[in-house]
């Protein structure tokens, strides 16, 4: 544990480090985001509640482009928690060229529904975009990364021990384009392989409703080859969300 609390420290300071010498020379700066809320209440003979949040953040700044992500999903049925998520990812891209970059990534989840209490995992490597132009943008990531795991009180019970931890090869694949003048498919996976393969796939659509206003459509599937004593290996997530930007 205290391995990746050192190598996240040092992930999370290196994009700022680097950041305050380029504004010094260069000062050219972008920034943009993406904010998503979606949410489901019934009442009644059934009482659902279902809320989804999501801020994506990118920054640029001379040579580096970065990104600062924030999620959370709640599901309460009928008084009963039935699902809590919450993620949050840095990453630091240093661009070589126009295609060519050196990625920096740490992310942390927390889901106690999948047996775990949090999920840590931090990443270096390398990364291609072997499209990028105003409509499309395919880009491919490899690297080696740690992770370390710490489950729950009920798991530790069973397992025996208090977490899992190793070294990960980490891949991410990311396509997208646009369908037509106010729509977009976008295509993500990621995959985390060492002890065991954890993989995350979302496919989205975003429909532009009326200047940064738009509706957007996904659906997020996870994967876990070897998931904890009853616990399921894949999980499947449908949201409709309004999207604005700015």
């Amino acid at each position: 544990m205290k391995k990746l609390l050192t190598a996240t420290a040092i992930l999370l300071a290196t994009p700022f480090v680097a950041h305050a010498g380029a504004d010094f020379v260069k000062g050219d700066r972008t920034f943009a985001a993406d904010a998503e809320l979606g949410a489901t209440v019934t009442t009644g003979n059934t009482e659902t509640t279902s809320l989804k949040g999501r801020l994506d953040m990118k920054h640029e700044l001379g040579n580096w482009e970065n990104q600062y992500l924030l999620e959370a999903l709640y599901k309460e049925d009928t008084g009963e928690e039935t699902g809590k998520r919450y993620y949050g990812l840095v990453q630091g891209n240093y661009q070589f060229d126009d295609v060519n970059y050196m990625f920096a990534n740490a992310n942390h989840e927390i889901d106690p529904f999948t047996g775990f209490d949090s999920k840590s995992t931090v990443s270096v490597g390398y990364g291609h975009k072997f499209i990028d132009n105003p409509k499309t943008i395919f880009a491919v990531e490899v690297g080696p990364g740690y992770q370390y795991k710490r489950l729950d009180e009920e798991s530790r019970l069973a397992a025996g021990y208090d977490s899992e931890q190793s070294w990960v090869a980490h891949g991410v694949m990311n396509f997208e384009t646009e369908i037509s003048d106010n729509s977009t498919f976008k295509q993500l996976f990621t995959a985390d392989y060492g002890e065991s393969l954890e993989g995350r796939s979302e496919t989205s659509v975003t429909a532009n409703i009326a200047g940064a206003l738009a509706m957007k459509f996904a659906v997020v599937v996870r994967y876990n080859s070897e998931p904890l004593d009853n616990k399921k290996s894949t999980d499947t997530e449908t949201n409709m969300t309004l999207l604005y930007s700015f």
